[in-house]
């Protein structure tokens, strides 16, 4: 067997080496140069075939002691056609007489480059104008090189199978609808893809270092939450992902999360995913809502209202009439005053009514049914763990209201710590639930009622004047029965034929000496105690004419209570004059050391109530 010499296999360790510290391209460059060198040929190239296997192209050509740009060649005519049968391939001389094609070329020595599991990738040729005898040092020098470039060739080929799988790792991965997080186990960010950025509201320059638990926020509910998805991830029973209320980072607004993640087996990382449920989760709170209002709105059907319609033509109830038509149109608070039994939660209805809120709902709270300890969870609501008991979220009737009205009925009776949290929601239109820190927006038109003199509350420090002043924009009165005598007739006809039925009775109409009784009767509980006589009176007839006797009223119907009246009618005529007297004395100057209120002994807020109550003015005399 012949030996190499010891000359020979430096120039092979020399040429080696020279290709041992490239790679890539470098690497296929260098070889096919130091190639060509070592075997004395003048010309050398490494090609790969395109996919159909027709044609050629080189990756790395040397001719005539230089690179020259690659080329790429038909297949078929060349001595290339062998190589691809998965040969070695060496024509010593003549090969332009077996090839036409290679006009001018003597001598083609070339050989497959082949994977570890036969696949051709591509070859190595020399070639020369000389010709190459087989001698066993070129092929010998040949073989080295071909095996240092079918493991290139091989490398880079599997590089880049490497890199377009990491590249379509990446494109899922920044590409998905659903958010993905690397993150430690401490929840800080090595990577997120574009839909957990959007979900977040964070941009990519954000992401590296950023933790994760800083978006949760800082509530007792939401913390606890946080800790048992830990938790979870820590024992592996994250399955059906957690949901998470979390602060986006560019607006701070509320968002909901669905949550899975899983350590790794270093246990020193997270894969998280996520999607965002805002919507479900406002759509659940909104149907929430909707079925406490439904709840409450069939209570207040169950419940029976006065009337089906206000019912009256007298001066008085027709100037209220008027009022209501008129503020009804606006957004503008109303407070209503008025005794008890007048009708004011019917006039906040009509008032609803009218309005362009009609729409929806009215909630009522009467303020005097309530604990002063549960008037804020009433209103506002609550979250669960707020307090005591609070074992469940409560939507308050805020809440309920949206879009609509709140109607407050007795607000003189609210504790003056909700009074002030009443002005902050009337003023800002948002408001937190108990226990919460997420503000609410709202939008609810305000109407309240009362029967207190609440001027005389202010003054006695009973009630706030802040509060007062927001609540008494636009300012109503309901009068009095006693001040609508033209319309008792019509109320007794509408209350008998609204509880005869009822009871089985069968009335025509009621006598004239009743009705006579009924218009002189002082009616201290209104219409409500009308309601009440008419029904007993009903269920107490055995005729069809309806008969109400004195002694069916809580006090004598004739000149004796005509004589109260009287008296009552004198004792405010006989404040009225006394107050022109003294106004008039100090030129209807009220406040101050020589106002009138100083004279009066009362207090400014409270002259003018009286003024107001009483009809004072400049032109009364």
């Amino acid at each position: 067997m012949q030996t190499v010499d010891s000359s020979e296999l430096t120039i092979l360790r020399a040429l080696v080496e020279g290709t041992v510290q490239t790679t890539g391209e470098d690497f296929l460059r260098s070889l096919v140069r130091n190639l060509c060198i070592a075997t004395n040929v003048a010309n050398g190239f490494i090609a790969e075939f395109t996919v159909d296997k027709t044609r050629i192209r080189s990756l790395a050509y040397w001719t005539q002691g230089e690179f020259i740009d690659n080329q790429e060649w038909e297949l078929a005519g060349t001595p290339c056609v062998d190589v691809l049968a998965g040969k070695l391939c060496h024509y010593p001389s003549d090969l332009s007489k077996i090839f036409p094609k290679e006009e001018g070329v003597e001598s083609y020595l070339g050989v497959p480059l082949q994977d570890a599991d036969g696949h051709i990738l591509g070859h190595l040729a020399i070639y020369d104008e000389r010709a190459m005898p087989e001698e066993p040092r070129l092929l010998y020098t040949f073989k080295i090189f071909a095996a240092r470039a079918a493991a290139e060739l091989n490398r880079i080929r599997i590089e880049e199978l490497r890199k377009q799988s990491e590249q379509r790792y990446k494109d899922l991965f920044d590409e998905a609808p659903i958010a993905y997080v690397h993150e430690d186990t401490d929840t800080r960010f090595l990577a997120a893809n574009q839909a957990a950025m959007r979900i977040l509201g964070i941009t990519p320059e954000q992401v590296p270092g950023l933790v994760g638990s800083s978006f949760i926020p800082d509530t007792l509910e939401a913390q606890q939450r946080l800790q048992l998805a830990l938790k979870s991830i820590e024992d592996g029973t994250n399955s059906d992902g957690v949901v998470l209320e979390l602060r986006r980072r560019d607006n701070d607004q509320p968002i909901w999360i669905q949550w899975w993640s899983k350590l790794d087996p270093s246990r020193q990382y997270m894969r998280t995913m996520f999607i965002d449920i805002t919507e479900r989760v406002l759509m659940e709170r909104e149907q929430a809502r909707l079925q406490a209002q439904n709840l409450y709105l069939q209570e207040e059907i169950k419940s029976t209202h006065n009337f089906d319609d206000i019912i009256g033509r007298s001066p008085a109830l027709q100037s209220l009439l008027h009022q209501v038509q008129r503020v009804a149109q606006t957004d503008a608070s109303v407070l209503i005053q008025g005794e008890s039994g007048t009708g004011k939660e019917l006039i906040a209805r009509a008032i609803h009514a009218a309005s362009p809120r009609k729409n929806r709902p009215l909630i009522k709270v009467n303020c005097a049914a309530l604990p002063s300890s549960l008037i804020e969870s009433e209103l506002f609501g609550h979250e669960k763990g707020a307090f005591t008991g609070a074992i469940n979220k409560r939507i308050g009737r805020f809440e309920l209201a949206e879009g609509g009205t709140l109607f407050l009925d007795e607000v003189g009776e609210i504790p003056l710590d909700v009074q002030v949290k009443l002005l902050r929601v009337i003023q800002e239109r948002e408001f937190e639930r108990v226990g919460g820190q997420i503000p609410i927006k709202m939008d609810v038109r305000v109407i309240t009622a009362t029967n207190r003199d609440l001027l005389t509350e202010v003054a006695e420090k009973n009630f706030r004047e802040d509060l007062f002043y927001r609540l008494n924009v636009f300012p109503l009165r309901t009068p009095p029965l006693r001040e609508r005598l033209e319309d008792i007739p019509l109320l007794v006809n509408f209350l008998v034929g609204k509880f005869a039925p009822k009871i089985g009775k069968k009335i025509t109409g009621v006598s004239a000496q009743s009705m006579q009784r009924l218009q002189n009767y002082r009616w201290p509980g209104n219409i409500r105690e009308l309601e009440n006589i008419i029904e007993r009176a009903v269920i107490l007839t055995d005729t069809p004419i309806l008969d109400i006797g004195p002694e069916q009223l809580p006090a004598a119907a004739d000149a004796g209570v005509k004589s109260a009246a009287a008296e009552d009618t004198s004792l405010d005529s006989v404040a009225k004059e006394h107050i022109l007297s003294v106004l008039e004395q100090t030129r209807w100057v009220i406040e101050g050391p020589n106002g009138a209120a100083q004279r009066l002994n009362l207090k400014p807020s409270t002259l003018r109530y009286r003024m107001q109550k009483l009809g004072i003015t400049k032109t009364s005399r």
